[in-house]
C-alpha cells in the first residue's frame, strides 16, 4: 500500500482573481477550512500518512497552518518552471517508494486515493492516472487508453476539438518510486515548463507499465470563483 503523497500547492491561481492577493488558492476557505485541509486530512485518511506539501508562493501561510499537522513537510518551489520541476522536490521524501501525487485545487472523494493506489500495486505500474469522462477534454490533458485500461499517449492542452478520447486527465497519479528517472529528464514542452504530462509519456515510450483510473463521486477543479462557490455547496466529508 503506498504510504506517501506529495500535493503540489505552490501556485497564487491568478484565475481566483483578488481571492488570492493575500491567500495561495489552495488556503482558500472551503465549508469553513482552507481546501488543502481538506485534502490532507482525506489522505491521511485513507491511509497516506505521509504528506509532502510543494509550496511557493505565500508559502508562509501554508506552513504556519500544518505546522502542527502530523506526517506533514513542505518543499519549496523557488521557480514556477512547471510541475515536474515540483514532483522533482520530493525525490528524496519518496525515498525509492510509490507516493501519489495531487493538486492542491483538486477535492474528490477520498476512495479516489486508496482505489489509484490499489491499482498500482496490482499492476506495480509506473504510471497510473486518475481520469474523468467528458465531452472534450481541450482543458486538461487527453489520455487515450486501450480496451484493457492501460494508457497509450497522453496529450496536455489539445486545441478544442481535436482530441479523439473523452478521457481527460484529473489531476490524480500514483506513480512507482522509479519515476524520478522519467521526471528528471523530461523536456521542456511547447508551452515553455517542464510538465507532468511528458514524464507520463516519456514512460509510455519507454514501455513502462501506465493504467488509467476511473475517478468516482465527487470531483471539483477548483480553478474559478465560480468552482469555489459550488463546491461550497457540497457535502462536507
Amino acid at each position: 500500500m503506498i504510504r506517501k503523497a506529495i500535493v503540489l500547492a505552490a501556485g497564487r491561481g491568478t484565475r481566483m482573481g483578488a481571492l488570492t492577493g493575500e491567500l495561495p488558492k489552495p488556503m482558500l476557505p472551503v465549508n469553513g477550512r482552507p481546501m488543502l485541509e481538506h485534502i490532507v486530512r482525506k489522505l491521511q485518511g485513507a491511509g497516506l500518512r505521509e504528506v509532502l506539501l510543494v509550496v511557493g508562493y505565500r508559502r508562509d501561510v501554508i506552513e504556519a497552518h500544518f505546522r502542527d499537522f502530523a506526517g506533514v513537510a513542505f518543499a519549496v518551489q523557488e521557480t514556477a518552471e512547471g510541475t515536474a520541476k515540483a514532483v522533482a522536490l520530493g525525490r528524496d521524501f519518496a525515498a525509492g517508494e510509490p507516493f501519489l501525487l495531487t493538486f492542491g485545487d483538486i477535492l474528490c472523494d477520498a476512495s479516489n486515493y486508496s482505489g489509484i493506489c490499489e491499482v498500482q500495486r496490482r499492476f506495480d505500474a509506473a504510471v497510473v492516472a486518475g481520469v474523468k469522462w467528458v465531452d472534450d477534454p481541450w482543458q486538461g490533458a487527453a489520455v487515450y487508453t486501450s480496451e484493457s485500461g492501460a494508457v497509450t499517449k497522453i496529450v496536455e492542452k489539445p486545441e478544442p476539438g481535436t482530441a479523439t478520447t473523452h478521457w481527460n486527465s484529473a489531476g490524480l497519479y500514483a506513480f512507482g518510486g522509479g519515476m524520478f528517472d522519467e521526471i528528471r529528464n523530461v523536456p521542456k514542452s511547447a508551452r515553455g515548463e517542464y510538465e507532468i504530462t511528458s514524464a507520463v509519456e516519456q514512460a509510455i515510450e519507454n514501455g513502462r507499465v501506465v493504467r488509467m483510473f476511473e475517478m468516482t463521486g465527487a470531483w471539483s477543479d477548483v480553478g474559478r470563483p465560480e468552482d469555489l462557490a459550488r463546491v461550497q455547496l457540497a457535502p462536507d466529508e
